[in-house]
């Protein structure tokens, strides 16, 4: 089938593409001009004073709602939380990179990681062989 064979969807044809006027949105309902997003609108509330009960403590306190929320994390991580414990370490001490990636789509290298599995077990058994020949010297 050649180009002059197929049918072509009239909405899809190049000669219907019109660029916007100048001036004209691409999207005149999309997000109201001054609106603010949520970021802004958290950073807002996130810094009022309030006052709580200190979970920890248990004493009646003041602060932010951020430190009402911090407090509340650390509280579920000393109750044995393991999520809030992640994320106060990952907040703290930053985000564990994923080094172990396995990408078995190059081509020629899907059997390596299979190769590294025996090679270390190879070596795993030298290694064993020479405690073993070491262990009878002594």
């Amino acid at each position: 089938m050649n180009n002059s064979e197929k049918t072509v969807n009239p909405k899809g044809n190049i000669q219907n593409l019109k660029p916007y006027k100048k001036g004209q949105s691409g999207n005149p309902a999309g997000y109201p001009k001054g609106q603010k997003n949520r970021a802004t609108i958290l950073k807002k509330w996130i810094e009022v004073a309030v006052k709580f009960k200190d979970p920890i403590t248990e004493e009646e306190i003041s602060g932010t709602v951020e430190d009402k929320i911090s407090l509340s994390l650390i509280n579920k991580a000393l109750s044995g939380d393991v999520q809030a414990i992640k994320e106060i370490n990952d907040t703290l001490y930053g985000k564990i990179p994923d080094t172990q990636k396995f990408n078995h789509t190059t081509k020629g290298d899907s059997m390596r990681p299979l190769e590294i599995i025996v090679q270390s077990k190879e070596q795993g058994e030298k290694f064993k062989e020479l405690i073993d020949y070491v262990s009878k010297l002594s």
